[in-house]
């Protein structure tokens, strides 16, 4: 037996259920209990009288059921902790009844004793099992309270990331303080649509249900957003408001978030201030209302304002801040136009210093001054009421410095020419002594007069203070009411959804009138959300039909009605201050009599007299009385405000002409909502209906009544509620502090919502649910067919305490702790089967681990013995072999030694007698040497004695010899003397002279030849004497020599005997040096063999570097083809971008052009547009042309405004010109930009379409061109005689004078023929030129084939010559015949240059190749001759410059194709805004008769050479009729079942051949442009048909393709039969017509996959996500209040079968229309790729399909669609690859995710998903059972890290929207066009065969 300790309180007032928790024993299922008050500083504690019951009514509003044998060993509880409010700790022992204290272990591994209360023994709440924490809903948790709300949010915010969850009805939103990627369009596509359990929780998700149940119920919906200052408010309303712009389908044109957004800047310049808990505090709350059209779209919002913190004015508190515009204005003080504000620093003005804090860290003020100012210019508050605006804020900044001087205790007086009240005057515009005046006085009316009195210092600080308050709070309401004429809608509102950004519960240390207030609305609000909560529970069980029993909650009505009933504060508030002497004292001691110890809810401080508490709903809050009174009377002195009305400066009596204008704040419709064209600005202000009431009615009166009219506005709606908490208060990212948040939890509701939710049936199942849950506890014989009555029978079984359940009609009803219970007998049951299972499989393992190892055992113990049996044997052999080695090696050793003595013997006598006969060899040597030396010396010592001698003897003679001349010389220097002067004496005697001379000359010559003949008699006698001379000197020497010799003899002998000494020592270094010589002979044997061996090492290494090398040019050559291989796919990639851009905006344009549609059908409802005076159409056009032309869409554009302009009364109608004007200006647009992509994707096919001709080019024929020329000409004549007739008879109607009006100048019949006149003479010349060219050019041929003189030639020309009389024509065919000559000139000339120049070029190229071979062949050689390691150095560094250089080439040429696609997409955006300025002139130039009844821009067709043959006839009357017939009521189905695929198409092409073969391009413009029409009104009116879509897809792209087979263009011919090729068009170039119909087919194609994507859309999360495929591997998690959608099978539900089987329809209704195989494979493509991104984003948002088992299931479903892929043989499609990221997300939830390895496994594995989403996935991972475990935060760390450098997309969801570009591959027809027979189904009797 177990004891049960019940804990009640039967005398409560209200009835109450009891708070019942069920335990169950088990270590790893944890169940919660009551909830414990954690012991925080400063908060309340049970009272030592009071019982822990009564405490905890107290504290929670609730009873508490406690049951003892809960508290088992390991079971773990929340204790509470002073830091992290509760502790998880574990039991160490059974709890048994009576114990004082539990042994528990925390989680760090500590343990202590918990003391239990010893009056209530209260047990401290249990833990929810693991595999409940991180619930997307609250209320789902098994055990509810507020450590296990406290634990959840935080597990789910710190560790998954997740800010949303729900509790309930409620979002609890937390502040990241981080910038999320969870709110992209991506994100709001994904939420649209989906209900709200369906998906994680999300602010989307809730403005998703308030918007639904506007649509779906009629009703207005109400969002009310929550919290504390700082927690995200303003922010989630703006997210909500965001997704109601984007779902609504109004973002793009109504644009009222951006106004909303807009006027952000505004209200928190003007409304928001920093205080101690946030820099950025909304102090007063907004009511933005969102109104919305019949159609759900939004036209228009409203905001009203609540409770300006007005007294923040004048006042702030330390370390807070003045409004931020006041900053705003002094930091932007220095601006040009403030200078007449005369403002300065913000620490001059009193008002902005007193806070002490003017500066807001990382905020500039100036910087914010700017973006306010632009705000308002956006929503049209013009500069000069800017500045008004802010002169009235600098006037307030001014006023607060204004100071008083005291006269006496009753008087004051401001100090003369006082400078702040100057400026004041000055900026308001009013006198300054009247204002000087009224600041010091008040005026006093009694019943019979009325007299001035002065007022105190104090009075008067306080008045002033007042009216600066009153100024501003004036001037907010203003701009209030300018931003709601801004969001203002003229269209008549139909339904409305409220967001509603107010103020959470504050308490601060000191609480004032403010707090008060905000705490008052917070209790209202409470009570509301309440008794909604209280409501819906209710209807819930009435709607399951369970017994219904009144759940407790608490009610806060006693302290509403302690605030606002009578004699309540408020009461006695207004009371006081209409008392003469009222004082915050006497009104706080009022309260004291009337409230203390007679209201529980209100209490007196101990310690104060002037202060109160009241107990709310959250806390206990104590108000300080101080101030109350001044700040409810909000005094402001009437005179005060006389002067200001009667100010100069308009603005400002503006301010107070607006408050007579506010409505009464009851003034409600009977409906209880307020229509928005009748809103008020700001209900809290009352109607002042004459001056002296105006200010009677107190703040408090005010702000009630503002309250209730909010309160009946949310009770005449839905509402829906989002709490904001701010985890922590010093805006750190992603940080929990516990204290806070828990703070915020109660006083925020949320806490509330879980207590009424557990007091009831929490945990809710359905029956299917609860069946596929717990399956496993139910016996085979307990199934029944009936799951209802199975599921009874179970749990009658399991729960034998009925009162824990109940069976409703869908679901099972469970009490708070039943579904643990459950959860824990499931895990028993399966914990029990996996121990048997492994009690087998380990048995099993350990008996097949036992054989082998007994079986190795024995095969080792064989092996050993054997092993040491061949090793006894073997040591037997060597012993034997030992002992013979021993025999041989002795008998080798002492031969050895005997071989060595006696060579040793012989050696040395051989040395010996050797060195005997070397010495005696060498004595006679010396000898012989000796004698020879002798001989020499003695020779050389007469030499050189001769030599002196000889010297000697010439010196003599040289003497003399000079002695003798010196003599000589001084005589003739003696005789020459004496000659002079006997010439001097004797003149005449020159010719005896001269005689005389001539005898001397002849006498020297005599001498001359004497001395030449002496001297040689002396040369032979001095060559005589030298001999004589050497042969007596040699005498001599040999003389002396032989003395020396026998001296030297002896000398020699000694030296004999020395070098036989040196001899001995030289045989003795011999010996050494040979032993030297001989090791030296050894060791260098061994170095070179050590060199061998190294240099085959340095051979194979030079192998291996030669290797490396090839293996490196290998991969550098690899590298470079992936390179190339890489750039071709991203210039394909680049083409698809170009493509799909190209094709989105083909898709714009058809969106633009469907919304010109019916904007057009909804003018043509709404107004009657007389014709003017329609004119009957040019003959050149046709009269049945289609008014839907392929370029209707801008003629119809422009022509609505010029008869508009025509028709006055258009003014008077409803329509928006101006959204009609942008959409006209964006056709334009598109249309340019349409045409420039156009441009540029035909001119890279025309590229590869010349490349191919050029391969392809063949000669052309000369006979056939002469014959095409003559034709040519002939048909020109005969056009040129039809222009020349028409002209005549259009000249003809200009004379005639039917009626003056018509032929005036100015008149529009006028315009258009004068206009066709120009036109017809301009076609005129044109044809002329043309003639005139082809007969010039038909002269050259002539000339240049005469010399074959034919017979055809020369009759041709005499024909051309014949008809050419007229001598003028002649005469300019001469000219032309030049002019043509000279062109072929030219450009052969020019063809000549390129070609020269292409020579130059390639022998340029030629000559680097040769100089590169030349260079390649030095470095080659030059390698060759270095050693192996420098050769490999050089080829490497060789190769490495080389590659450099390719590497700098390439680059260069990259950057010059990349700067010339810039300066190619600069040109065409220049020629595309030129194209769009000239046809916008052109168009205003045209009439508006033109505009009507011509086509703009008709499609131009030339003329094409080819020959025509068989076609079909239709009449020109009947083509309404084939179109009829043919598109508009053709029913594809029978077609495609019962004729060939494509037959319209064919028909079409045929009828085209004939139009074609009679030369008519009127007929074939206007059948091509029927055609088109036809086709978009056919899909317009059915286009959600997928077989009227998939039809006229598959027909249109046979209809391009047969414009293609048949044009005669060869790149289309080469498949082609003769037959084939007789039938290509002859006449007209449709290329133009193949363009349009191309971009019809990419339209058809973009409307087919939409409507795949509807069909789909439905199925893929139901059948890919939800059912299971694989019965029995996913299980089913209990849930909250939010139900998911049902992930069980039930009737009506997609499966994936249902998914398989409308992708064969699809494919079958495809290949029945003939669609193109690869057209087919591109759809396929597609759809597989809207499932699989449909299936990964809802993966992405849903926690709850984030495990194991749903991986497996996923994979499942995509192996059935790669299987029917392979069914369809569509496996290279590439719809396969599509998948790839669900796939590879599949098998992340399958991977092991623990170690680093298994971190680098996944890193390799996702390449297909983004970081984001790996991480996402990580984070939403989520257990089903308990066996599975979570992943760690350690883990996504390091996954984080691992894949930090991966650049990919930071966007979380793929875009589900996004839609491939398509292509049409050429595919021609094998069908014979004259094989085709109508059928006459078709109703095409009137056309014939030709």
């Amino acid at each position: 037996m177990t004891s049960v300790v019940l804990l009640r309180k039967p005398e409560r007032e209200i009835p109450k259920l009891p708070y019942e928790l069920v335990y169950t024993n088990t270590r790893e299922m944890e169940m919660c209990s009551v909830e414990i008050e954690p012991v925080l500083p400063g908060k309340e504690t049970p009272a030592a009288s009071e019982s822990a019951e009564d405490f905890c009514y107290r504290r929670y509003g609730m009873e508490i059921e406690v049951l003892d044998y809960m508290y088992v060993k390991y079971a773990r509880v929340w204790i509470p902790d002073p830091e992290e409010v509760w502790k998880s700790a574990e039991l160490l022992k059974d709890y048994k009844p009576g114990d004082k204290v539990l042994q528990l272990r925390l989680e760090e591994g500590k343990d202590l004793e918990y003391s239990l209360d010893p009056k209530t023994k209260e047990l401290p709440p249990l833990r929810n099992p693991d595999i409940l924490v991180g619930e997307n809903d609250l209320t789902a948790l098994s055990y509810l309270h507020e450590p296990a709300v406290l634990h959840n949010l935080k597990v789910r915010f710190i560790d998954s990331k997740l800010i949303y969850t729900y509790c309930g009805i409620v979002l609890v939103a937390i502040n990241p303080y981080e910038q999320l990627p969870i709110y992209g369009e991506d994100i709001i596509n994904a939420y649209s649509g989906q209900n709200m359990g369906d998906m994680d929780p999300h602010i989307f998700a809730v403005a998703e249900e308030a918007y639904k149940q506007m649509a779906r119920d009629e009703r207005n919906q109400s969002i009310i957003v929550s919290g504390e200052s700082g927690a995200g408010k303003t922010v989630s309303a703006k997210y909500a408001m965001r997704y109601f712009a984007t779902v609504s389908g109004s973002a793009s044109e109504a644009n009222v978030e951006e106004k909303v957004l807009a006027s952000n800047p505004i209200m928190e310049s003007i409304g928001n201030a920093k205080t101690t808990r946030n820099d950025n505090s909304s102090r007063f709350g907004k009511y933005i209302e969102i109104g919305f059209d019949k159609r759900y779209r939004i036209i228009g919002a409203n905001m009203r304002t609540y409770l300006l913190e007005k007294s923040r004015v004048v006042f702030q508190a330390e370390e807070e801040r003045n409004y931020h515009i006041f900053y705003q204005l002094c930091a932007s003080a220095a601006l040009p136009e403030f200078k007449t504000l005369r403002l300065g620093n913000a620490n001059y003005f009193h008002y902005t210093k007193q806070g002490g804090s003017p500066v807001i860290d990382g905020v500039d003020d100036a910087k914010e001054m700017v973006n306010t100012r632009q705000a308002c210019t956006l929503l049209g508050i013009s500069d000069s009421y800017q500045m008004g605006i802010f002169r009235i804020l600098a006037g307030i900044l001014h006023l607060g410095n204004v100071e008083f001087a005291s006269r006496d205790s009753d008087s004051c007086t401001v100090p003369p020419k006082h400078e702040p009240l100057t400026i004041f005057c000055d900026l308001m515009g009013v006198e300054y002594e009247e204002m000087a005046h009224w600041l010091c006085h008040r005026k006093l009316a009694t019943a019979t007069e009325t007299y001035i009195k002065p007022i105190s210092k104090l009075h008067a600080i306080n008045a002033r203070d007042a009216l600066a308050k009153h100024i501003y709070a004036n001037l907010f309401n203003w701009i209030v009411d300018h931003v709601n004429k801004a969001l203002h809608a003229t269209v008549k509102q139909h339904s409305f959804i409220g967001v509603l950004d107010i103020y959470g519960f504050e308490t601060f240390e000191i609480n004032s009138f403010e707090q008060f207030c905000i705490n008052y609305a917070n209790e209202k609000l409470q009570q509301q959300f309440n008794m909604h909560v209280f409501k819906l529970e209710q209807e819930e069980y009435m709607k399951e039909q369970i017994p219904w029993t009144l759940i407790d909650f608490y009610d806060n009505q006693p302290c509403i009605n302690l605030i606002e009933a009578k004699m309540g504060v408020l009461d006695l508030l207004d009371e006081e201050c209409k008392m003469p002497k009222g004082s915050d004292d006497s009104w706080a001691q009022k309260l004291y009599n009337t409230h203390l110890n007679k209201c529980a809810l209100f209490e007196k401080p101990r310690m104060s007299n002037k202060a109160f508490i009241i107990k709310h709903f959250a806390d206990k809050v104590e108000y300080q009385c101080e101030g109350f009174l001044e700040k409810n009377k909000d005094t402001v002195y009437e005179e005060q405000i006389r002067v200001l009305k009667s100010s100069k400066f308009k603005l400002l009596p503006e301010l107070f002409q607006d408050e007579e204008k506010v409505l009464s704040p009851t003034s409600a419709t009977p409906s209880g909502r307020v229509p928005l064209s009748r809103m008020p600005v700001k209900p809290a202000k009352a109607r002042p209906g004459q001056a002296s009431k105006e200010h009677k009615k107190t703040v408090g009166h005010q702000f009630r009544n503002s309250l209730h009219l909010l309160m009946e506005t949310l009770n005449a709606t839905t509402p829906h509620y989002v709490r904001c908490i701010k985890p922590n208060d010093f805006k750190f990212p992603f940080t929990f502090d516990e204290k806070r948040a828990v703070q915020q939890l109660r006083a925020c509701g949320v806490l509330e919502t879980i207590r009424i939710s557990a007091a009831g049936f929490p945990s809710r199942w359905t029956y299917q649910e609860f069946f596929s849950r717990y399956r496993v506890l139910m016996k085979q014989k307990d199934v029944l067919g009936d799951r209802k009555q199975t599921c009874k029978n179970v749990l009658e079984k399991l729960i034998q305490d009925k009162d824990k359940y109940q069976f409703g009609k869908t679901k099972i009803f469970f009490r708070a702790g039943q579904v643990a219970y459950l959860e824990k007998i499931r895990a028993d049951k399966l914990r029990a089967a996996c121990i048997r299972i492994q009690k087998t499989i380990r048995g099993w393992l350990m008996r097949k681990k036992y054989m082998r190892m007994r079986k190795a055992a024995i095969t080792i113990q064989r092996h050993v013995r054997g092993y040491q049996a061949r090793c006894y044997a073997k040591f037997l052999r060597r012993t034997q072999a030992a002992i013979t080695i021993q025999k041989f090696q002795r008998m080798y050793v002492v031969r050895k030694r005997y071989q060595c003595m006696r060579n040793a013997t012989i050696a040395l006598q051989a040395l010996l007698r050797g060195y005997m006969v070397r010495n005696k060899y060498q004595m006679m040597l010396r000898e012989h040497k000796s004698v020879v030396i002798q001989k020499h010396v003695r020779g050389w010592l007469a030499r050189r004695r001769y030599r002196r001698t000889l010297h000697a003897i010439v010196y003599l003679q040289c003497c003399y010899r000079r002695m003798m001349a010196k003599r000589e010389l001084k005589k003739l220097k003696i005789e020459a003397r004496s000659v002079e002067r006997y010439k001097k004496l004797h003149i005449g005697l020159e010719n005896k002279i001269m005689q005389l001379q001539r005898k001397i000359d002849e006498q020297n010559k005599e001498y001359k030849s004497l001395l030449e003949k002496m001297n040689n008699l002396e040369i032979t006698y001095s060559t005589e004497t030298e001999k004589l001379r050497s042969d007596v000197e040699r005498l001599r020497m040999s003389e002396e020599e032989a003395r020396n010799a026998t001296n030297r003899v002896i000398s020699l002998q000694e030296e004999i005997a020395k070098l036989r000494k040196e001899l001995h020592q030289t045989q003795s270094e011999k010996k050494s040096i040979e032993e030297w010589a001989d090791k030296y002979k050894h060791e260098t044997e061994q170095l070179v063999s050590e060199l061998k061996e190294q240099n085959s090492l340095l051979k194979t290494e030079k192998e291996e570097l030669n290797r490396r090398i090839h293996d490196q040019a290998r991969e550098i050559t690899e590298s470079m083809e992936k390179k190339l291989v890489e750039e071709t796919k991203q210039l394909e990639l680049d083409l698809n971008d170009e493509r799909l851009r190209y094709q989105n905006l083909l898709n714009e344009f058809s969106r633009l052009e469907e919304r010109y549609d019916d904007l057009k059908d909804e003018m043509n409802l709404m107004v009657s547009i007389p014709k003017p005076g329609h004119k009957r159409t040019d003959s050149t056009h046709s009269s049945n042309e289609s008014e839907y032309t392929f370029s209707s869409e801008i003629t119809e554009a422009e022509d609505l405004p010029l008869r508009m302009e025509q028709e006055p009364s258009e003014k008077k109608t409803a329509l928006d010109m101006s959204l009609f004007l942008k959409l006209q200006k964006r056709v334009s647009e598109l249309e340019q930009e349409k045409q420039s992509l156009q441009d540029e994707l035909d001119r890279k096919e025309e590229q590869a379409l010349r490349a191919k001709a050029k391969e392809e080019e063949r000669p052309p024929i000369r006979g056939a061109e002469l014959e095409y020329e003559s034709l040519k000409r002939q048909e020109l004549e005969s056009e040129n005689k039809k222009l020349k007739n028409e002209l005549n008879e259009l000249q003809k109607a200009l004379t005639e004078t039917r009626a003056p009006e018509v032929t005036a100048p100015g008149a529009p019949a006028y315009r258009v023929l004068l206009d066709q006149l120009t036109s017809v003479s301009e076609e005129l010349e044109v044809r002329k030129e043309e003639v005139l060219i082809l007969r010039s050019q038909l002269v050259s041929q002539k000339e240049a084939i005469q010399p074959k003189h034919t017979m055809t030639d020369a009759t041709i020309l005499l024909e051309d010559v014949q008809k050419m009389k007229d001598k003028g024509e002649i005469a300019q065919a001469y000219i032309g015949l030049k002019e043509t000559n000279r062109l072929l000139e030219s450009q052969l000339q020019s063809q000549k240059k390129s070609h020269e120049n292409e020579l130059e070029s390639l022998r340029g190229e030629i000559q680097s190749l040769k100089e590169e071979n030349n260079r390649q062949q030095q470095l080659l050689a030059q390698n060759l001759q270095l050693p192996p390691e420098a050769r490999i150095e050089a080829s490497l560094q060789h190769e490495i410059t080389r590659l450099t250089n390719e590497n700098l080439d390439l680059m260069e040429q990259l950057e010059k194709q990349d700067k010339t696609v810039r300066k190619l997409k600069k040109q065409l955006k220049v020629f595309a805004k030129k194209i769009g300025e000239l046809e916008v002139g052109q168009m205003e130039n045209i009439s508006p008769g033109q505009i009507i009844d011509e086509p703009i821009r008709p499609v131009n067709i030339p003329r094409k050479e080819k020959d025509f043959q068989g076609m079909l006839e239709y009449k020109k009357e009947d083509e309404q009729k084939l179109v009829k017939n043919l598109i508009l009521e053709l029913k594809p189905r029978g077609v495609a079942v019962n004729l060939i695929p494509g037959l319209p198409a064919y028909i079409l092409f045929m009828c085209v051949r004939h139009a074609d073969y009679l030369n008519d391009d009127q007929k074939v413009r206007s059948l091509l442009t029927s055609t088109i029409n036809g086709i978009k009104k056919v899909l317009k009116k059915r286009g959600d048909d997928f077989e009227t879509v998939s039809f006229w897809l598959s027909n249109t792209c046979r209809f391009l393709h047969c414009l293609k087979q048949y044009s005669g263009e060869e790149g289309f011919m080469k498949h082609n039969t003769p037959r084939q090729n007789e039938h290509c068009l002859t006449n007209f170039d449709l290329a133009e017509y193949r363009q349009v119909l191309s971009d019809l087919a990419i339209q058809i194609y973009q409307q087919l996959v939409r409507v795949l994507e509807n069909i789909l859309q439905p199925m893929i999360v139901s059948g890919m996500l939800e059912h299971e495929t694989i019965q029995g591997v996913s299980g089913v998690k209990p849930t909250g209040l939010r139900k998911r959608t049902s992930s069980i099978a039930d009737e009506g539900t997609y499966t994936l079968d249902s998914i398989i089987r409308q992708l064969n329809s699809f494919h079958s209704v495809m290949c029945q229309h003939g669609m193109d195989p690869e057209l087919i494979k591109q759809v396929v493509k597609q759809m597989f790729y809207i499932i699989g991104a449909v299936t990964l984003n809802n993966l992405l948002l849903r926690k709850d399909m984030c495990s194991w088992s749903k991986g497996m299931q996923i994979r499942y479903n995509v192996s059935q669609l790669e299987e029917w892929l392979r069914d369809k043989n569509l496996m290279n499609s590439g719809a396969k690859e599509t998948l790839e990221p669900l796939i590879q997300a599949a098998q992340l939830l399958q991977v092991k995710k623990k170690t680093d390895e298994d971190a680098e496994a996944i890193c390799s594995m996702c390449n297909a998903l983004t970081t984001a989403q790996i991480v996402k996935v990580l984070n939403l991972y989520t257990p089903v059972n308990e066996f599975e475990e979570r992943v760690l935060v350690s883990f996504i760390r390091t996954i984080q890290v691992r894949l930090r450098d991966r650049k990919d997309s930071p966007q979380l969801l793929m875009d589900a929207k996004h839609i491939f570009p398509v292509t049409f591959p050429f595919n021609p027809s094998s069908l014979a066009l004259e094989t085709i027979q109508i059928p006459a189904s078709l109703g095409l009797g009137f056309i014939s065969r030709v």
